[in-house]
């Protein structure tokens, strides 16, 4: 079993690097291999990036939801962490109110 400090953990890859990487693919003819030996990343990261910057086709079955590129897979990633925020400081602020109320009484 590996402890916190022998754990391996994921390089963070910026947005524009991501969709860079999964044009190469996309757009410039690289194969998935190619692609990631070039840039030195793993190819089920790169295939994760290639899928999600893929345009969805008209085929897919209706049961499936629209994917989103990295753009908005990221917009959604931030909008979650600063939802979560605002609950927790709208939650300070109720029990807040109620203090304060208890007290002016």
């Amino acid at each position: 079993m590996k402890t916190n400090e022998t754990k391996y953990k994921r390089p963070k890859y910026s947005l524009e690097f991501k969709q860079d990487a999964a044009k190469l693919v996309l757009e410039k003819g690289y194969s998935l291999n190619q692609a990631a030996d070039h840039l030195g990343i793993s190819l089920s990261a790169l295939g994760r990036w290639v899928r999600t910057e893929r345009k969805p086709s008209g085929n897919e079955s209706a049961t499936k939801k629209p994917g989103l590129n990295l753009g908005d897979h990221d917009e959604l990633i931030r909008l979650r962490k600063e939802i979560e925020q605002l609950r927790m400081e709208r939650e300070i602020l109720k029990k807040a109110a109620v203090f304060f109320a208890k007290e002016a009484e």
